[in-house]
């Protein structure tokens, strides 16, 4: 919904619900396009308010949903580091306590500012997301470490599933507040549960240790008519048909070079909306602005049907080194073409309408 030729005004929190649903939106809606990365605001500093003129179509809330040093475990735990080495709970023997001293989400005062800020961005009308970053494989990896929870999972899966029913209990308490008193649209959460190639674990093991409590959860956002977005980098192919059944609605990003787009879209498009992201490794990196510019527009032809199922967004942080008019070019292209190609969409139904009244 352009306001004059410089500026976008964001979409009407319905019309991203269009898009979602597929009830054919008038534009495709930009989510986490604007996502600055490492660095890239100590490049370009003030430089990247330019980029204010372009939506971002749906506005987000956060909460953490586990605080470590705030657990008072009976041990020291290492925090610090590389995520995929230290591991707060390096014992299974501590796994009783550990559990016991998870938060209760309804005492949680993390709440009491965020109700207010859900207020003004309902009153707005713009869609509103709430969250937190790291679920089913991602916080498991944070809580025992990456190497030790991949062996778990051959080793000591009876332990696997205590800690993720624990971790479903929590979240599902979160996400149940949150409706409460947030009034959310949708759920943004993560997994990175695929590396360039492959998953990190067989379907298999997905399907027995993992997707039970991803049922769970989109049990719970489907009572209430919450969306539920999912990001997860690389190749998560194989198991797109799982996290479709456990009811994920928008998928993340269908990360470049290691998903194949055409073959996705074409699988998997009718049950899943995605929110495809621009490369952040290469295309962005690498490409001049032409060539940016038409990647946004096969990820927009590959992925937008007549009736929707598509939005738009960086596939990562934008980060340092990337050339600021390939930002633009990335930003405008999205918003312009995002609206030629729904245009041409309606434009296609009202024809056909006019034929079959003549």
């Amino acid at each position: 919904m352009k306001t004059s030729s410089s500026n976008w005004t964001p979409l009407p929190r319905e019309e991203v619900i269009k898009a979602l649903e597929r009830k054919s939106p008038s534009r495709v809606p930009l989510v986490w396009a604007k996502w600055w990365g490492e660095g890239l605001e100590e490049q370009y500093g003030e430089q990247l308010h330019v980029f204010d003129r372009y939506p971002a179509d749906t506005a987000m809330v956060w909460v953490d949903v586990i605080d470590y040093d705030a657990m008072d475990l009976s041990w020291d735990i290492a925090t610090e580091g590389a995520h995929d080495a230290h591991a707060v709970l390096d014992d299974w023997g501590q796994l009783d306590e550990f559990i016991a001293k998870l938060p209760d989400p309804e005492i949680d005062p993390q709440f009491e500012p965020l109700i207010e800020q859900a207020r003004q961005i309902r009153a707005q009308d713009r869609y509103l997301l709430f969250g937190w970053w790291r679920l089913f494989f991602e916080r498991p990896w944070e809580i025992r470490g990456m190497t030790n929870l991949l062996m778990d999972y051959h080793l000591a899966p009876e332990q696997v599933h205590r800690l993720n029913d624990a971790l479903c209990d929590l979240y599902c308490g979160y996400i149940r507040r949150a409706i409460r008193e947030l009034q959310p649209d949708g759920f943004w959460t993560s997994d990175d549960l695929g590396h360039q190639t492959q998953p990190f674990m067989r379907p298999q093991t997905f399907r027995e240790l993992i997707k039970p409590y991803y049922v769970r959860v989109g049990e719970v956002l489907k009572e209430h008519n919450v969306h539920w977005w999912l990001h997860s980098c690389g190749n998560n192919t194989p198991l797109l048909g799982d996290l479709a059944d456990a009811g994920v609605n928008v998928f993340h990003p269908v990360q470049k070079g290691t998903m194949d787009e055409v073959a996705v879209a074409r699988e998997f498009g009718d049950r899943l909306t995605f929110l495809a992201g621009i490369g952040v490794q290469h295309t962005l990196q690498e490409r001049d602005p032409a060539g940016v510019r038409e990647e946004v527009r096969f990820l927009i032809d590959t992925f937008d049907r007549p009736d929707g199922g598509l939005c738009l967004a960086a596939g990562n942080g934008i980060v340092a080194g990337t050339p600021f008019e390939n930002i633009e070019a990335f930003l405008d292209e999205a918003v312009r073409y995002g609206t030629q190609h729904r245009q041409a969409f309606a434009d296609a139904q009202a024809i056909k309408q006019e034929d079959n009244y003549a």
